[in-house]
């Protein structure tokens, strides 16, 4: 790990851009810790860091000024600086084909968009996960929220050092995640937008009755994809405090 640049916010939180290899990422720490500090992975579309920074660092900054952790997130594949990914886009076009055609959008092109995705950032997230917990002041227990759902269901089966996760219901989910949402056992909170415009809410609500986890709670909200309340950062941050700490 690189670190490329670094900043003291307003907060007090500490704000530090790094390079993993060719993976851009962000590292935000809290002002001062008296112990080794708990650390949230937050995950994000694959729409490009610094368009996404914004709500990230929000996150980001209130987990760490508000709650004393630590929080970091990594760039996808195929996106921001990273190079294009000829396959990703390729299904992604397709998407866009068949939602502007008002057809459905059949298990094969979310498949296509969706699980090489997953085959190769889970990887990433868990090199990421290797060198974050090796740096001072760094010491788990882990946590992972929101981008895409079925990255975080891999990285939940996966990934012994994340102990609860929080999951955006917004992207679409393959047929096959669902038997791997039945393997998580750990703790999860899981946020659905009821008039997601771009999501299936039968779908979702599946996908939440599949997870095996016995502590799982949903918090489903009126409005589109974006609309997610302001007010659910607190129950979320509270949530990953009862499991974190």
């Amino acid at each position: 790990m690189q670190f490329t640049s670094e900043q003291r916010l307003d907060d007090g939180v500490l704000e530090r851009e790094f390079t993993l290899g060719e993976i851009p990422g962000i590292l935000w720490t809290p002002a001062s810790a008296s112990a080794p500090t708990p650390l949230i992975l937050i995950g994000h579309p694959p729409l490009g860091l610094r368009r996404m920074y914004p709500r990230l660092a929000g996150r980001a900054r209130y987990y760490a000024a508000e709650h004393g952790f630590a929080a970091a997130t990594i760039e996808l594949p195929g996106a921001g600086d990273r190079p294009r990914w000829a396959a990703l886009d390729q299904a992604r076009a397709d998407l866009r084909r068949a939602m502007e055609a008002g057809e459905p959008v059949g298990d094969e092109i979310i498949q296509a968009l969706v699980l090489p995705l997953v085959e190769k950032s889970v990887p990433e997230w868990q090199g990421a996960l290797d060198t974050l917990l090796s740096l001072p002041g760094i010491g788990g227990p882990v946590g992972y929220e929101g981008g895409i759902i079925s990255i975080g269901i891999r990285l939940a089966v996966v990934e012994p050092r994340i102990v609860a996760a929080g999951f955006f219901s917004g992207s679409l989910v393959p047929a096959a995640m669902f038997e791997e949402a039945r393997r998580i056992t750990i703790p999860l909170q899981v946020l659905l937008q009821w008039d997601d415009e771009g999501n299936d809410r039968q779908a979702a609500l599946d996908l939440f009755d599949a997870f095996g986890s016995k502590e799982k709670t949903l918090h489903a909200n009126m409005g589109g994809h974006t609309g997610v309340p302001q007010f659910e950062l607190a129950p979320g941050a509270a949530f990953f405090a009862r499991h974190l700490r």
